[in-house]
């Protein structure tokens, strides 16, 4: 079964790229895709993001998307599973700072994401996006 976050994103494909942007058909980036899929499904976002840069923690060396996840999504342990939250390091000993949700696992596993040029597309988690996961998070539950 395709857990709901899943299907949710998929409505998000075809969303042009817009840094900082969160609105589904008019435009986001990798942060608001997950921002924008977090309201849908459990309502207002947890904390207010601050504005951003398209370099943002890299001068400063600071984790500052992996804190922020951590802060309200618990680490994903086991095996990949639909659902989970990437986080990649773009480069190495850069900061991680590219995000995106798992859709398919198994021999051809895929994420959805938000890749400026592109907007929001479903992709193969091919060999070279697999080798920048810095960490992966559970998409919280919703608390009633």
């Amino acid at each position: 079964m395709t857990p709901p976050v899943v299907l949710a994103a998929r409505r998000w494909i075809g969303t042009p790229y817009l840094h900082q942007g969160a609105a589904r058909g008019i435009g986001c980036d990798c942060l608001g895709l997950l921002r924008g899929l977090w309201r849908e499904l459990h309502g207002a976002e947890p904390e207010q993001v601050p504005a951003y840069t398209p370099d943002w923690s890299e001068p400063q060396g600071q984790e500052r998307l992996w804190q922020a996840a951590l802060r309200h999504m618990p680490p994903a342990t086991g095996p990949l599973a639909a659902g989970d939250v990437l986080l990649f390091r773009m480069r190495a000993g850069g900061v991680a700072k590219h995000l995106g949700l798992v859709s398919v696992t198994g021999a051809a596993p895929a994420f959805i994401h938000a890749y400026s040029g592109h907007g929001v597309v479903e992709s193969p988690l091919s060999a070279p996006w697999a080798r920048r996961i810095a960490a992966r998070f559970l998409f919280a539950q919703r608390i009633i």
